[in-house]
């Protein structure tokens, strides 16, 4: 597992230690990057199910500002703090051990806004359209952002939750990633 492009291009990262933690391939991070980015010009990203922290760290190597991770684990908390330090990142980030809910209303009560959010969460264990209502009614997402779901191939999300909408499906394997926005006519 590497950082794929930007500034930290081909800089190892750790994996968290255990079968726990299914970490995103190099393949499907420069796919998704190519749909949303590949680059960014500023922004703070949110990777609330964090795992080694790969998603964020290839946002912030393409030119996100700042990054918060959260995950419960503490492995996974560990390994995203050293895998930051590798990085350069760990000025530029907020790591969290805490579960997605408390750590959504934590985020919620400090009215913070987001270009990107990466959701996920362990596969037996989703509840995606849930926290897309969540994050659309507390308007966590910029205007202009992404929210990017992985989960598995076999699970199909609605085309719209509320004011998102699902503006890209793409599977690689047993791995789906699912891309919403915000409605353009509802801007």
């Amino acid at each position: 597992m590497r950082v794929v492009s930007g500034t930290c291009k081909g800089r190892p990262l750790k994996s968290v230690p255990g079968t726990g933690t299914r970490p995103t391939t190099d393949k499907v991070k420069e796919a998704l990057f190519n749909i949303i980015g590949p680059y960014f010009e500023g922004g703070d990203v949110l990777d609330l199910f964090a795992g080694s922290g790969g998603l964020g760290i290839e946002a912030l190597s393409r030119g996100m500002d700042r990054a918060i991770f959260v995950d419960r684990e503490y492995q996974a908390v560990q390994t995203v703090k050293d895998n930051l330090k590798a990085c350069g990142f760990s000025e530029q980030a907020e790591v969290y051990r805490n579960d997605s809910e408390r750590a959504l209303k934590a985020i919620i009560k400090r009215g913070l806004n987001f270009s990107l959010i990466m959701l996920d969460p362990p596969y037996k264990k989703q509840k995606l359209v849930t926290m897309l209502e969540q994050i659309h009614n507390a308007a966590l997402l910029d205007h202009e952002g992404f929210i990017v779901c992985e989960h598995g191939h076999d699970v199909v999300l609605p085309d719209r939750v509320c004011s998102f909408t699902k503006t890209r499906q793409e599977v690689y394997g047993i791995i789906a990633i699912t891309i919403y926005r915000w409605d353009r006519d509802e801007n």
